[in-house]
């Protein structure tokens, strides 16, 4: 499983004494802590390995944020940090998608829901939640899902 994976990865800097390999798998544990707990407020099972990697793409996608908000305000080590701990967190996910996989990934799910227009925007894209969860970009695929449907 992936969190063992993360688990494995924290004792092995501990030991190569890598702090900041050690500080951002400790915060990616207790992200995944604090999902489960909620999702245990809600009744739902623990974060399956699809789970852990939509919180980990949240997680880039936040530091990614962090990154432009602090070049932007001329904090250029600051967003060196962000940066590493993005290396980090994403070598916990598989291969990302190409823009061309992305689109022909697109089509095959149109094709599959039959989908004709934007009311069928929702169902193509849970097929590609479905089969692609952590390799995509879904703010991307969302766009290009719309592109397609009413071009």
């Amino acid at each position: 499983m992936l969190r063992d994976d993360i688990n494995n990865a924290v004792k092995e800097a501990m030991k190569a004494k890598d702090e900041r390999k050690l500080s951002t798998l400790r915060m990616v544990n207790s992200t995944l802590k604090n999902a489960d707990i909620a999702a245990r407020g809600e009744g739902k099972p623990p974060l399956t390995d699809a789970d852990v990697l939509a919180v980990l793409q949240k997680m880039i996608k936040q530091r990614q944020e962090s990154v432009e908000l602090y070049e932007k305000g001329g904090r250029a080590e600051l967003a060196a940090g962000e940066r590493e701990e993005i290396a980090v967190i994403s070598a916990y996910l598989p291969k990302q998608m190409s823009e061309d996989e992305v689109k022909s990934a697109i089509s095959a799910a149109v094709a599959e829901t039959g989908a004709a227009g934007m009311k069928d925007m929702g169902k193509v894209i849970a097929v590609l939640k479905a089969k692609y969860t952590g390799q995509m970009d879904f703010a991307k695929a969302s766009a290009l899902v719309k592109a397609a449907l009413t071009g």
